[in-house]
Parts: C-alpha cells; sequence; structure tokens
C-alpha cells in the first residue's frame, strides 16, 4: 500500500494521504459521502490517480468484510 498511501509526521502532522500528494485518504470517502463521484474528486485532485482510488475503496471493501464476518462468527 505504500505507492498507494504514505504517512508522514512531516506532512499534515501524519495523516494518510495519498502518495505523492498531500491529499488525505478521508478526503476521497467525504467527497463520496457527500454524493460526488470519484471522476468529480479526480478532477478536485489531479494529482491522485484512479489506479490509488481503486486500491483504497478495494482495501476498505476487504475489509468491510472481512469485520462483518468476524462479528457474525461471535
Amino acid at each position: 500500500m505504500e505507492s498507494v498511501v504514505t504517512t508522514d509526521p512531516k506532512t499534515l502532522g501524519g495523516t494518510p494521504c495519498f502518495a505523492g500528494t498531500r491529499v488525505p485518504v478521508k478526503s476521497l470517502f467525504d467527497y463520496l459521502e457527500g454524493g460526488h463521484t470519484i471522476d468529480y474528486f479526480l478532477r478536485q485532485f489531479p494529482r491522485v490517480k484512479r489506479a490509488q482510488v481503486s486500491a483504497i475503496l478495494d482495501r476498505s471493501c476487504r475489509n468491510a468484510e472481512h469485520e462483518a464476518i468476524t462479528a457474525a462468527t461471535r
């Protein structure tokens, strides 16, 4: 994931950002929650790559599925 997300205490206090940018990963979710599309997000932040967004969303989906399965088996 280091080609997708980086954290650096000197960049936004260590907030996870898309690699090679100062764009917090949380911004993607904020835009999506606000009803915006991925294309709109990418137009606002042209240094973020579509592959990075896809990787974040894929990882988030897998994490959510894992958490749901874990919760269901408790």
